[in-house]
């Protein structure tokens, strides 16, 4: 089973994540921030990974400590679980609709953190947290994970279904990327031998 668990505690806020790629799509997340929850159990629902998130912020400043915070995090804990990424399939890409919304994402988990991110919300907030931090939180998540991540907006006009959309099929990218493909038995997917 390729499992992490992460702690991270700083003035700002306090982090316990636990994440298995290899698991069923539970989560068990508690961020402080309801349409970040939202977004955090899909991922893990259409990732198929296991993830519990236990996060005290202070929200009393805005949501923006959170949700890069949690971003490091899962990171972390993505790249730790994948150690040195032997026999993963490493490339992939979805295409997802969510109503009039059409994201496409594409990813490659080669251990170089890079996020192309084309999508114009057309709301500043959306739920409770101002729209912008997602992209925060997708930085943050690439350069811990090591992952290129490719994420466009097709068509769409209601933010939260853009939203829903991009974590769907970030989950569904990197849930076909991490796969192991048995033609490679175990062997690094990169012609180096080496990720990075």
């Amino acid at each position: 089973m390729r499992n992490s668990d992460v702690l991270r505690k700083t003035k700002e806020t306090d982090i316990k994540l636990a994440l298995s790629l290899d698991g069923s799509g539970k989560s068990n997340v508690s961020t402080g921030i309801g349409f970040l929850d939202h977004m955090l159990e899909l991922f893990a629902a259409h990732g198929r990974f296991d993830l519990d998130i236990d996060c005290t912020g202070d929200m009393y400043v805005d949501g923006h400590h959170s949700v890069e915070d949690i971003g490091i995090c899962l990171g972390t804990a993505f790249s730790q679980a994948l150690g040195d990424a032997g026999g993963i399939c490493r490339f992939s890409d979805v295409t997802v609709p969510m109503d009039e919304a059409l994201v496409l994402c594409a990813v490659d988990v080669c251990g170089r953190g890079h996020l192309g991110f084309d999508v114009a919300l057309p709301e500043y907030v959306v739920g409770d947290l101002e729209s912008e931090l997602f992209e925060e939180f997708l930085l943050a998540f690439v350069r811990k994970a090591g992952v290129n991540v490719h994420i466009r907006l097709l068509c769409g006009k209601n933010a939260h279904h853009i939203l829903e959309a991009c974590f769907k099929a970030l989950a569904r990218a990197l849930r076909a990327a991490v796969k192991i493909d048995s033609e490679l038995g175990g062997e690094i997917p990169s012609t180096k031998g080496v990720l990075i």
